[in-house]
């Protein structure tokens, strides 16, 4: 995606709030040749071909989404790259993870290649896999990395599926810690907490559903610390969603180990209360856990030990969620709330200091840092991904609403803050509302 519409557009007007470089102000943005020329003063002899207004907007980087599945190849009964791309236009979402359980599973070059080609012939964000870490997600056989890596691939996770052999786990962690690779790990034993389908707690036990302990997060993650320990390998955890895994990433990091967080956009609201009468489309992977976990959340958010919010965007469609809850699948459509989700993180805890700019800054450059991409920022001479907001907006979630294919989130008839009303790609307005 190389901006092949050179147009010259001005932004003009709007607040422009970029974390990565410290702005936070009233400033026209001037795009040449799909990047940014210049913040503020015109550059020399330009001539705008485009005016975007954006009196009364914000102004920031593309957003980048540390996790969002596009259900190519495999899956496209669920979604297409294309509905799921829009999707990302609408939500401002310029770059994204795709994790690597599609069918086939990207363990191959020749697969990740052709995804990588497709997303690149549509013209929209941009698309970064993540390989596989064992082939076939299987848990049993290291996956090439080197050559995934050349392929396309940012990182290697293994999605939902836990790796049972430690010490496939370790050797995985060896191989990526000689080659600089980051490996990708939701923290999940994969014995405790197994066909569980709620948080393990009064809720779950009142209701009579399956419970997934917290243990099964901590127990996983004193695992792979030690194994950090013992390779020097760089992780980053997918997420985390209880109180005490926070604790332990918070240790884990004022010990000095390599190792970056997220937390799913939904966890950040919502807990297992949200299930109410057997919703299932508050079914998710991790569970929504209780209100002391939420607000840790909230609070690790504010203090840096979660470093990203991520949709985990997972579009399914009905004959998979209008189930009994224990038999519908777990996940939520998110790429079109991930911006709402995290303004609205920032207008709950404004008390507590949070703000515009640090919610901007945990779906931006933060996010780009942990996925090593170039992206999240408004820097001079940076390709011109742009999401341009109105944060006085209000929507209510709606299945027509949403782009994506996937229709299901247990945010459906909630109000939220913040609309995009632009989103610019390589220098070109794909998309305006």
């Amino acid at each position: 995606m190389d901006g092949s519409i050179n147009m010259n557009i001005v932004i003009k007007q709007g607040r422009v709030i970029d974390p990565a470089n410290g702005i936070d102000a009233i400033k026209d943005v001037f795009i040449v040749d799909g990047h940014i020329a210049a913040i503020g003063q015109a550059p020399a002899g330009f001539h705008g071909d485009q005016v975007v207004d954006a009196t009364g907007l914000v102004v920031s980087p593309g957003l980048v989404d540390l996790s969002a599945r596009l259900r190519e190849p495999g899956y496209e009964y669920k979604a297409t790259l294309e509905s799921e791309l829009d999707a990302a236009m609408a939500g401002g979402v310029t770059s994204l993870l795709c994790p690597p359980d599609t069918d086939p599973v990207l363990d191959e070059p020749g697969l990740v290649e052709m995804l990588v080609h497709r997303a690149r012939l549509l013209n929209q964000s941009h698309v970064y896999p993540l390989g596989a870490l064992t082939v076939g997600l299987k848990g049993k056989e290291l996956t090439e990395m080197a050559e995934l890596t050349e392929a396309g691939c940012v990182g290697f996770a293994q999605a939902e599926e836990p790796i049972q052999d430690t010490t496939v786990m370790q050797r995985a962690m060896q191989y990526a810690s000689t080659f600089g690779y980051t490996v990708w790990l939701r923290p999940q034993d994969p014995y405790l907490g197994r066909g569980g389908v709620a948080h393990a707690g009064p809720l779950a036990s009142r209701l009579g559903l399956s419970g997934v302990p917290v243990t099964s997060e901590t127990i996983a993650l004193h695992t792979i610390f030690e194994l950090m320990r013992s390779t020097g390998a760089k992780v980053h955890i997918c997420r985390v969603s209880s109180a005490s895994g926070l604790a332990l990433v918070r240790a884990a990091r004022d010990e000095g180990l390599p190792v970056t967080c997220d937390v799913g956009a939904h966890h950040i609201h919502l807990t297992d209360n949200d299930i109410g009468f057997f919703d299932p489309n508050a079914r998710m992977t991790p569970p929504l856990r209780s209100q002391r976990d939420r607000d840790a959340i909230q609070a690790a958010l504010l203090d840096g030990t979660i470093d990203a919010i991520c949709s985990d965007h997972t579009p399914l469609d009905d004959e998979e969620k209008l189930l009994p809850f224990g038999e519908a699948s777990p996940g939520a459509t998110g790429l079109e709330l991930l911006l709402s989700l995290a303004i609205k993180w920032a207008q709950d805890a404004h008390s507590s200091g949070a703000d515009l700019s640090k919610a901007i800054a945990r779906i931006t450059c933060d996010a780009a840092r942990v996925a090593g991409i170039n992206a999240g920022s408004l820097a001079i001479g940076g390709v011109a991904d742009v999401c341009v907001f109105d944060p006085a907006a209000r929507w209510k979630v709606e299945p027509a609403a949403l782009r994506s294919q996937g229709k299901h989130t247990p945010l459906i008839g909630y109000e939220l803050p913040a609309q995009v009303r632009h989103t610019i790609v390589s220098g070109r307005v794909a998309f305006s509302r």
